[in-house]
């Protein structure tokens, strides 16, 4: 008999208003998965359109994104392979054009 593989963690997405759009205005969301990658692959299935906010045509994340995990940046901890713990919290912000 093998082991179980154990659920995937569950996080908090604070949703920026640019992306509430894809959310049905929720501001918070909840979404599974190991890594920054498997969440915003959990909200892409529930979110239709939502990954192609964050990422290029060449499957990585915009420049133009920033993602927090409990406040630090994830260019500093692995990117979207960043490993997740059950009630993580990700801010994912898009930058905005304007003046």
């Amino acid at each position: 008999m093998t082991p179980s593989a154990a659920p995937a963690p569950t996080v908090r997405i604070r949703v920026t208003s640019v992306l509430q759009k894809l959310t049905g205005g929720q501001k918070e969301i909840e979404a599974s998965g190991a890594t920054v990658a498997a969440v915003v692959d959990d909200l892409e299935a529930r979110h239709p359109g939502f990954k192609g906010q964050l990422y290029g045509e060449d499957g990585q994340l915009q420049r133009f994104v920033n993602v927090y995990l409990n406040d630090e940046d994830i260019r500093y901890t692995g990117g979207v392979a960043t490993a997740l713990a059950e009630g993580d919290v990700l801010d994912i912000l898009p930058a905005l054009a304007g003046g």
